[in-house]
């Protein structure tokens, strides 16, 4: 159904409305979201700039603009604005709550990356800005999809990735039988790449 629609939009072609880009954002086309990241990044990262006045926290509030776009495409409705409204007014809120964060957050602490994601950006000088957007969505998806397993697929996931530990030692530090272990495993990553594909996102190597 999802890929009858996209195809449908698709003949508006990429150069078309931003209301048809978010439509078939909404159904997970890359290309739409590359288009509608061409035409936003520059007004997106200029209001975020005007109300952060910090290029680097900008940066990645553009960065975080798109993700909701590509995660929340689905809530635009037409009739209660423009395409571009939207975009910019996702970016005010955006804006925002990090300027709330920061009137909370204690000056001597800088935020870091959270550490549980094991897709972690790897500076390409051969990336555009759209690949590192599309490889935080990734991250992102990831993230989230590892939180929604149960605890003890997840607990076989966090050992193995970020600990480094094979099944054998997973089921010594677990006190499960490695049959137990190779099962939760076998389940996590069959979950992990149903969330993803259904996200638009590819599961890679998982």
């Amino acid at each position: 159904m999802g890929n009858c629609i996209a195809n449908e939009w698709r003949e508006v072609s990429v150069e078309g409305s931003d209301e048809a880009l978010l439509a078939l954002v909404a159904v997970v086309d890359e290309a739409a979201l590359g288009e509608l990241y061409a035409r936003y990044a520059g007004p997106v990262f200029s209001l975020a700039l005007r109300l952060v006045r910090d290029s680097e926290t900008a940066e990645e509030l553009t960065q975080e603009v798109f993700l909701k776009i590509w995660l929340r495409a689905a809530d635009y409705r037409r009739e209660r604005g423009s395409a571009s409204g939207w975009i910019l007014g996702t970016t005010h809120h955006a804006a925002v709550d990090e300027l709330r964060r920061r009137a909370t957050r204690p000056r001597s602490i800088r935020c870091r990356p959270d550490s549980s994601s094991f897709l972690a950006d790897v500076a390409d000088p051969s990336s555009g800005p759209h690949d590192l957007l599309l490889r935080r969505i990734r991250r992102e998806l990831l993230v989230d999809a590892v939180g929604r397993l149960p605890w003890s697929q997840r607990q076989c996931i966090e050992l193995a990735y970020f600990g480094g530990l094979t099944q054998t030692e997973i089921a010594e530090h677990s006190a499960a039988p490695i049959g137990t272990i190779k099962t939760r495993c076998k389940l996590a990553l069959r979950k992990l790449r149903g969330y993803l594909e259904a996200h638009g996102a590819r599961p890679g190597t998982l």
